[in-house]
């Protein structure tokens, strides 16, 4: 049979693991009614405390859970770099863990190192989490004293600190950027449309139109919902095929290629006939044939930041809750009209 544990209880109660734990230890912060109805739940449900979890809950492990959404992506690797660098530094050690998108793996992550392995964690959320809008996860372990800073892609209703780009200005400035090297017909490629950061950055594009006066057309907006970069190309190719399109913004590197490719399939040259952009400045971009230009996200610098957050936390008890804003650059490269 199952140990019931402090979790279980809360759960049953539907109050946090921190009101449990203040009610079976006899707390005078929870009231009288509840603290009887806990303790009697636990007396008949045999509960034992798990006192070497305690121990290890209350001490600091100098160890920061690092959880990132997946391991294709240049940009997370840049955040990994940044945060290593960043912790080393104050002598806290780094366990990495990939949840794949994945919720349920998420989920699966965030307990199993709850149990007193790691002092905080830094994460950028699952693309499932965010789909399925369920942070319960988040909200126990900051109820549980493990604290959460999110980067890049974050649950914006839960109340920890958090590290983001700046996307919405990013794409602003890279549209005006276009028109200033004469591009009238710019279009939007997304991977992201159903995330925050994707809407952001459409939201971002459709502002930068406004401001030089071009008209929003809604066919030079391509939403790509195929997870498989291999397949990439049947969706985009039409796409290039049946629009007059002179640049193109898109909101990852791996999808901007599959771009270049049908343009140049389409028997147009980049730049002079149509410029490319993309999100996130990686290996692929320096490697394209031409290189591309890019808008950085500084991914080693949200890294560094987050991590400075943490254990600024960790070490200092600190209660107040901040949102860094990461500014993006454009770097100038080949795909673009000098």
């Amino acid at each position: 049979m199952k140990k019931l544990t402090i979790k279980d209880i809360a759960k049953e109660f539907k109050v946090s693991i921190s009101t449990v734990s203040k009610a079976l230890n006899d707390s005078y912060e929870i009231s009288q009614s509840t603290k009887e109805k806990i303790q009697k739940y636990a007396k008949e449900q045999n509960y034992k405390p798990n006192f070497n979890a305690l121990s290890l809950k209350n001490r600091s492990t100098k160890t920061i859970g690092v959880i990132i959404p997946t391991m294709l992506n240049y940009f997370f690797a840049q955040v990994f770099k940044g945060i290593e660098k960043t912790a080393l530094e104050k002598g806290y050690k780094v366990i990495t863990c990939i949840s794949n998108e994945s919720y349920d793996k998420e989920v699966e992550i965030i307990e199993m190192l709850s149990n007193g392995s790691i002092d905080g964690f830094l994460l950028s959320m699952a693309k499932q989490t965010e789909l399925i809008h369920k942070f319960d996860h988040f909200k126990t372990s900051i109820e549980d004293g493990t604290p959460i800073v999110m980067f890049d892609r974050v649950a914006q209703s839960i109340a920890c600190d958090k590290v983001i780009t700046d996307d919405l200005e990013g794409a602003t400035k890279t549209v005006e950027y276009l028109y200033q090297k004469g591009h009238k017909k710019i279009a939007f490629v997304s991977t992201m449309s159903n995330l925050h950061i994707g809407k952001e950055r459409l939201k971002g594009y459709k502002e930068g139109l406004k401001n030089v006066g071009l008209q929003f057309n809604k066919d030079l907006v391509l939403n790509v919902v195929e997870q498989d970069y291999k397949k990439y190309k049947n969706i985009v190719r039409p796409f290039i095929k049946n629009n007059s399109i002179d640049a193109v913004i898109t909101t990852g590197e791996s999808i901007a290629v599959s771009v270049m490719k049908a343009i140049k399939k389409n028997a147009q040259k980049i730049p002079k006939d149509a410029a490319v952009i993309a999100f996130s400045n990686g290996i692929l971009s320096r490697h394209s044939s031409p290189k591309m230009t890019t808008i950085s996200q500084h991914g080693e610098q949200m890294g560094a930041t987050a991590a400075k957050i943490l254990i600024e936390k960790l070490e200092n008890k600190t209660k107040t809750i901040t949102t860094e804003i990461i500014k993006t650059d454009l770097v100038i490269r080949d795909s673009t009209r000098k």
